[in-house]
């Protein structure tokens, strides 16, 4: 259990110290950009794609033509659209070849990512860089103390601190667009689902 409270505590902190990497003219560029483009498509893969998949559900919530990329009824990408990609890493193939797709059709790039020197930032109009593992756990110093006290577990294993920071920051961003589209939770609830 004391590992558990550990790790709560490591992704809380990273999700409060998200705030610190927060460029206001890459964020501002990101709202406009969404509520400027005629569809809003968004791609991740694995938990990211979750992340990805929950931000298209808020967006049509919010009235904005959205599609998560990969399912049946997402159509073709043009010029007056953007694609939000998600990927700690900004290398993953499938995003980055979904990015250089939209690219050549015209649309803008939004991206969240850990990396700015990453192929994902380096393609996009406007990336948020969004921090995973901080670190103190990251490093090799740290991963050979806990090897040596028998310590074997990540408090935040693979790209947990990431997906999960990347969620709370859509989530906040929400908030931002329900404010600029002067949108109301009774808004945002009736275009909510009724076929469950």
């Amino acid at each position: 259990m004391e590992l558990m409270k550990r790790s709560i505590n490591v992704i809380l902190d990273n999700i409060k110290n998200a705030e610190k990497y927060l460029d206001q003219r890459s964020v501002d560029n990101f709202l406009n950009t969404i509520i400027e483009s005629k569809n809003v498509f968004l791609i991740g893969a694995g938990r990211s794609g979750l992340a990805a998949k929950a931000f298209a559900m808020r967006l049509m919530h919010l009235g904005v033509s959205s599609y998560v990329v990969g399912e049946t009824i997402s159509p073709a990408i043009y010029d007056d659209d953007c694609i939000i990609a998600i990927s700690g890493s900004g290398e993953t193939n499938t995003i980055v070849s979904a990015v250089k797709i939209a690219k050549t059709r015209g649309s803008k790039v939004l991206a969240l990512t850990s990396y700015p020197e990453s192929t994902l930032a380096q393609l996009s109009d406007c990336y948020i860089l969004v921090k995973g593992r901080n670190k103190v756990e990251a490093d090799d110093e740290n991963y050979m103390k806990r090897q040596i006290h028998g310590n074997y577990t990540s408090l935040t294993p693979l790209g947990t601190a990431f997906e999960l920071t990347t969620l709370v920051f859509l989530d906040a961003l929400v908030s931002e667009l329900m404010e600029i589209m002067h949108q109301t939770e009774s808004d945002l609830q009736a275009r909510h689902t009724v076929l469950e």
